[in-house]
């Protein structure tokens, strides 16, 4: 059964063109995004992403021609127009940059709307004795509910928008007066070309290229860990072997007995030059005191001198004056 253009809705157009291109591309990205992780880059970031996308371009143009080319010969019974995975991609694009900011933006206004709302619905005094459980439950289901009725409608906007480019180009098409099967037949030509070793040789060349290059940027041939799970290298230890721990032993007891030695001998000559220094101090002191003693003996008879020779001075005195 064939549906003509004007009988199929915007959203129905655009979903059986780009639910089909979508999964017809999703292999060869696949590919693409395990080059680039062999390659070290990661194709969700920065110079992956951007990579990606640009290598997704032409896989994009080709999924996006074979889909387009099949609704209109199978379903809408109409020739397609010339490049028309080429112009549906680049309005596509142009659509996708418009239109997918915006939706980010409405879908995270209304699930932070929606999130506002419920903290104001549970603070109500029926509410605040619910347990946690069912407290996180009432809460995820209040709040996921709008988000996700919002993104289905947003996902319902851009197919109808692409599904009204797809229209448009089925204006620029026309109508074929073959049959059914000729338009089946033209449409299993179009997939398949009809020199297949071609095909076949070109296939398997791709398949070995992207292997070589797989196997180039891949750092090491064999698995490894990630570096986050890398542990820290355990050091083996040495069978113990009773001779050796012996012979160590004995020089360690002889070398503990030698250093002992010399601390005994050691400590013996401290106290030894500690005895002669304390002798020698104690003859220095009874030198000293004999020394006092010998010399105040000397000392009296001068004064005793003195004193005789006062007394004679004294009765010459007066007798002179007498």
């Amino acid at each position: 059964m064939t549906d003509q253009p004007s009988s199929m809705s915007s959203v129905k157009l655009g979903l059986a063109v780009a639910w089909p291109a979508f999964w017809t591309a999703v292999p060869a990205k696949i590919v693409f995004a395990l080059l680039l992780l062999a390659a070290g880059l990661h194709p969700w970031e920065e110079a992956g992403l951007v990579l990606l996308l640009l290598l997704s371009i032409p896989v994009d143009i080709w999924a996006l021609s074979v889909s387009a080319r099949t609704v209109f010969l199978e379903r809408l019974r109409l020739q397609p127009p010339d490049q028309l995975g080429l112009t549906l991609w680049w309005q596509g694009a142009l659509l996708n940059l418009v239109y997918l900011p915006l939706g980010y933006v409405i879908e995270s206004s209304t699930k932070a709307g929606a999130k506002a709302v419920v903290e104001k619905i549970l603070e109500i005094e029926l509410l605040k004795g619910l347990p946690v459980a069912e407290r996180i439950s009432v809460e995820l289901v209040l709040w996921s509910v709008p988000s996700a009725v919002m993104l289905l409608l947003l996902v319902l906007g851009w197919l109808f928008l692409f599904g009204w480019i797809v229209r448009r180009q089925t204006a620029a098409a026309r109508a074929s007066d073959e049959s059914y099967q000729a338009l089946v037949k033209q449409w299993d030509l179009m997939r398949v070309p009809a020199d297949q070793p071609l095909l076949l040789a070109v296939f398997a060349a791709s398949g070995v290229g992207l292997v070589l290059l797989f196997w180039a940027f891949m750092p090491v041939t064999t698995p490894h860990p990630h570096e986050l799970y890398q542990k820290e290298a355990v050091k083996v230890v040495p069978p113990v072997k009773p001779a050796e721990v012996l012979q160590k032993t004995e020089k360690l007891i002889a070398q503990a007995e030698v250093a002992v030695q010399a601390l005994e001998e050691k400590a013996q000559e401290e106290a030894k030059a500690q005895a002669k220094g304390k002798g020698k101090g104690q003859g220095q002191a009874k030198d000293k005191g004999t020394g006092k003693e010998a010399a105040s003996p000397k000392a009296q008879p001068a004064g005793s001198d003195a004193k005789a020779v006062k007394a004679e001075k004294a009765p010459a005195a007066t007798g002179q004056t007498k």
